[in-house]
């Protein structure tokens, strides 16, 4: 099942996706007198995604053409959780290919990060680069998230505790990376330097997650390109290794490393496309040359 986060009469609201048409879950609890949440992140929370799947396969094709379907193209959309009590990451999480997969030394423990919620955007958002960098870069991430409150987990358990996918564009300040790597925090925390995808899709819709082509597109064009496949510590891995340090909750996000990161100046269109999803894309505004209020 694929649902969407969207702005709708003023507040956010979840729907059904299916193609380019959506089904407000408000409307689906009023005509079948159902008690569904009405937003992604409380049927996470709540635990109500197994069930409204199951529900709505069991139902989509009885519903009669008097239902209120509604098309997304043109809509306002938001991310799908903009407020979860954590938002992590993993770094420079992609071989090049399958053969150089086995150059990697898994034993030692993956680059991570935390990014505050205070970073996320959403669809055609602004990222804005701050006055204090000069060379911002950003990447196309699927992201991971979390269903179920968990702790000290081990791989094989990890697919237990993951509600679904969404797609993210993760933005960093490389130049503050660069003069010293233990400002990776500040570097990656400045506001809107995480944007988070509208579209959440349940696990159970991918039927193998290995095989998503991720991209990072700059002004339309491909900049870098990999397959999940081909992640060095496989998602797995990452919720497991998440999960030994902190405890995880339902709607914490998960970044799974990116292909590769573009560096994005002002009047830029970011994107990040990974198959089956939608695009998500945001202009990019560089702050030192908005003029100053006097």
């Amino acid at each position: 099942m694929k649902l969407v986060n969207i702005i709708e009469q003023g507040k956010e609201q979840a729907a059904i996706l299916d193609n380019d048409s959506i089904l407000l879950i408000e409307d689906i609890n009023t005509k079948y007198l159902t008690n569904w949440s009405t937003t992604i992140w409380d049927l996470i929370q709540y635990k109500e995604l197994r069930h409204l799947e199951t529900w709505y396969a069991h139902n989509k094709f009885g519903m009669n053409s008097s239902f209120p379907l509604l098309h997304l193209q043109g809509r306002k959309t938001a991310p799908i959780i903009s407020n979860p009590s954590k938002l992590l990451g993993i770094g420079f999480n992609y071989a090049a290919s399958e053969e150089k997969l086995k150059d990697y030394d898994r034993a030692i423990d993956p680059v991570s990060f935390l990014k505050p919620a205070t970073a996320i955007i959403g669809p055609d958002d602004s990222i804005r680069i701050p006055k204090q960098s000069y060379k911002t870069t950003a990447e196309a991430e699927l992201a991971v998230v979390i269903g179920e409150t968990c702790k000290d987990i081990e791989p094989d358990e990890a697919i237990n505790v993951i509600a679904g996918y969404t797609s993210a564009i993760d933005v960093t300040a490389a130049d503050i990376h660069a003069a010293n790597h233990r400002y990776l925090m500040r570097a990656k925390s400045f506001d809107t330097f995480c944007s988070i995808g509208s579209e959440f899709i349940t696990k159970e819709s991918i039927s193998n997650v290995k095989s998503l082509q991720v991209r990072t597109l700059l002004n339309g064009n491909v900049q870098h390109e990999n397959t999940v496949s081909n992640m060095i510590y496989d998602i797995a891995y990452c919720v497991s290794f998440f999960s030994k340090v902190m405890t995880l909750h339902p709607g914490d996000i998960i970044l799974t490393g990116t292909p590769g990161p573009a560096v994005i100046e002002d009047g830029d269109c970011i994107e990040c496309q990974i198959e089956g999803m939608l695009p998500l894309k945001n202009k990019v505004k560089d702050m030192k040359k908005v003029p100053q209020r006097i």
